[in-house]
C-alpha cells in the first residue's frame, strides 16, 4: 500500500470514529464563528512531494517550523509562504511498515528551543531510528535520544525553565522525559487515562502553569497533570471531555483557555476554564482533519489535511476576545 493510501486509511478511521459519538462536546455551542476571524487559507503544500503537515512551532516573528510527515521532514515556512526544506530524516530500509498503527515512518513532534535548536520526534517501527532528533542551526539532524520502536512517539513539549523535553507515546500510553542534551529518556508518567483504546492515546503536549497538559484522541479528552517537585508526575485531572478526535492544542495566553484541533471531525474548538467548549472553525472553513494548532499573537496558524487526500494546507485566523 501505498503512502498515500495508507494516510487515507488513517482520515477514514478518524472520521470513522467521530462519526461513532454523535453527542457533541460536553457544554458544547455548534456552529463556527466565534473569536476568530479573517480566516483563510494562507499556504498550500505539495502533497506530491510528501508535505504532509503534522506540527508546528513559531518564531515571533510569523516564521514557522514544520514537520512533513510522510516525507520525514522539517521545513521553515516564512511569514510570506515561503518554504524552505532544512532537514530530512533517514529513511528506514523497510520504508516504516512496521510503524505501530499508521505503517509508514513520519516525523511528528516538534518545538524549538530559544537558542533556536530545533527538536523533533521520528516514529518508524526500527530501534536504530525512532526516537528525538536534534537539529542545530548550519547542522545535520542528529539523534540524542532513542525510543521504543514498537511506539509511537507523537507530542512533544518544551520546559525552557528546566530545560527538559516531554515526549507522548500514543501507542504505548506513556509520558516519558529527557533533558535537552539528550540522554535515555524516562517514563515520567502511565496513568490510565493516557491510555488509547484501540487507536492512539495520549498525542499532544504543552508545559503551562505548573503542569503539563496532554490530550487523549481516543478518549477525547484534555488533561492537566502537575509537574511535582523533583520533576515527578502528579495524578491526571481531566479538565474537558468529549472532544472527539482531539489532537494538538494551544493556550490562548489568557489563562487556561485553549485552542485545540479535532482531528476526526474538520474542527477547532475553544476550551473555557471550565471545560465548556464553542467549535469556532469547521469544514466549511477549509479544515480537512487538523493536526495542529499554534498562536503567535492574535495570529492563529491551523495545520490541515495532513491525513486526506485533499489538499494539505496551512490556514490562518485572527483571534478576539482572548479575555473571554
Amino acid at each position: 500500500m501505498s503512502k498515500r493510501a495508507l494516510m487515507t486509511t488513517v482520515s477514514a478511521f478518524l472520521a470513522a470514529a467521530a462519526a461513532l459519538t454523535t453527542a457533541a462536546p460536553a457544554g458544547a455551542t455548534p456552529g463556527s464563528g466565534g473569536p476568530l476571524t479573517d480566516v483563510r487559507i494562507a499556504h498550500h503544500f505539495d502533497r506530491d512531494a510528501g508535505q504532509s503537515p503534522e506540527n508546528v512551532a513559531l518564531l515571533p516573528d510569523g516564521t514557522a517550523y514544520v514537520t512533513f510527515a510522510a516525507a520525514h521532514q522539517i521545513a521553515r515556512i516564512s511569514p510570506r509562504g515561503a518554504v524552505h526544506i532544512l532537514a530530512t530524516l533517514p529513511a528506514p530500509a523497510d520504508d516504516g511498515v512496521r510503524t505501530p498503527v499508521l505503517g509508514f515512518a513520519l516525523t511528528t513532534g516538534i518545538v524549538r528551543d530559544a537558542d533556536g535548536t530545533l527538536y523533533v520526534l521520528y516514529a518508524t517501527g526500527t530501534s536504530e531510528l525512532t526516537g528525538l532528533w536534534r537539529l542545530r542551526p548550519g547542522q545535520a539532524p542528529e539523534r540524542i535520544a532513542a525510543l521504543p520502536a514498537d511506539g509511537l512517539p507523537n507530542g512533544l513539549a518544551l520546559d525552557e525553565r528546566s530545560k527538559r523535553l516531554y515526549i507522548t507515546d500514543s501507542v504505548l500510553g506513556t509520558v516519558r522525559t529527557v533533558p535537552t542534551t539528550g540522554g535515555t529518556p524516562t517514563a515520567w508518567s502511565t496513568a490510565p487515562e493516557l491510555a488509547s483504546t484501540g487507536f492512539l492515546g495520549v498525542n499532544g503536549a504543552k508545559v503551562h502553569d505548573g503542569a503539563l497538559w496532554v490530550s487523549n484522541l481516543d478518549r477525547g479528552t484534555l488533561l492537566r497533570i502537575p509537574v511535582r517537585p523533583g520533576n515527578r508526575a502528579g495524578a491526571p485531572q481531566v479538565r474537558a471531555s468529549g472532544l472527539v478526535g482531539i489532537d494538538d492544542f494551544t493556550f490562548t495566553g489568557h489563562g487556561n483557555q485553549v485552542l485545540a484541533a479535532l482531528n476526526g471531525p474538520n474542527e477547532v474548538v475553544r476550551i473555557r476554564p471550565d471545560g465548556t467548549s464553542t467549535t469556532v472553525l469547521d469544514a466549511a472553513d477549509g479544515l480537512r482533519g487538523p493536526t495542529s494548532i499554534a498562536l503567535r499573537h492574535d495570529d492563529v496558524y491551523v495545520l490541515s489535511a495532513a491525513y486526506t487526500s485533499t489538499d494539505p494546507n496551512l490556514l490562518r485566523a485572527r483571534l478576539s476576545g482572548r479575555r473571554h
